[in-house]
């Protein structure tokens, strides 16, 4: 497989979680997927999705940087989402939060058999801490005086 029909697969895999067409997943993962290292199985990888849409309803996967080197894919992810309660350990109950996971994929006979998935939790923390901060307004108003 070329990076090109790599990158494609890739993107199809994408376009399928956000359908949330969990029937078609297995076209992409493998039957013995591993998540950070961890083996989980094709069915442990879509409860595992399918409980990060049910907690995080407006969820979509962007696709920001890819670069596929066959087997491998390396994509940066975007996301603009309001995760309903916890999210990460973090209180977000809710709020609008904005970040970034980065992602490496090996591939094995055209399906995802290994993911490493590293989520920018401290982009997330900011936004948290930031929104929580006492005092806090949407508008900041400052007065010079002389």
């Amino acid at each position: 497989m070329t990076g090109t029909e790599l990158s494609r697969l890739y993107r199809e895999y994408i376009d399928c979680l956000n359908r949330q067409a969990w029937s078609e997943l297995g076209d992409f993962v493998c039957d013995d997927v591993r998540h950070n290292g961890r083996p989980i199985g094709v069915g442990g990888y879509r409860a595992m999705l399918e409980t990060d849409f049910r907690e995080i309803p407006d969820l979509a996967f962007r696709i920001v940087l890819l670069v596929a080197d066959p087997p491998v894919v390396a994509s940066r992810l975007a996301f603009d989402c309001t995760p309903s309660g916890m999210f990460l350990g973090l209180p977000v109950n809710g709020r609008r939060v904005r970040f970034s996971e980065n992602v490496f994929y090996t591939f094995r006979d055209g399906r995802i058999e290994e993911v490493w998935s590293v989520i920018d939790k401290a982009a997330i923390e900011a936004q948290v801490s930031f929104a929580a901060a006492p005092g806090r307004t949407s508008i900041q108003k400052t007065e010079i005086r002389r």
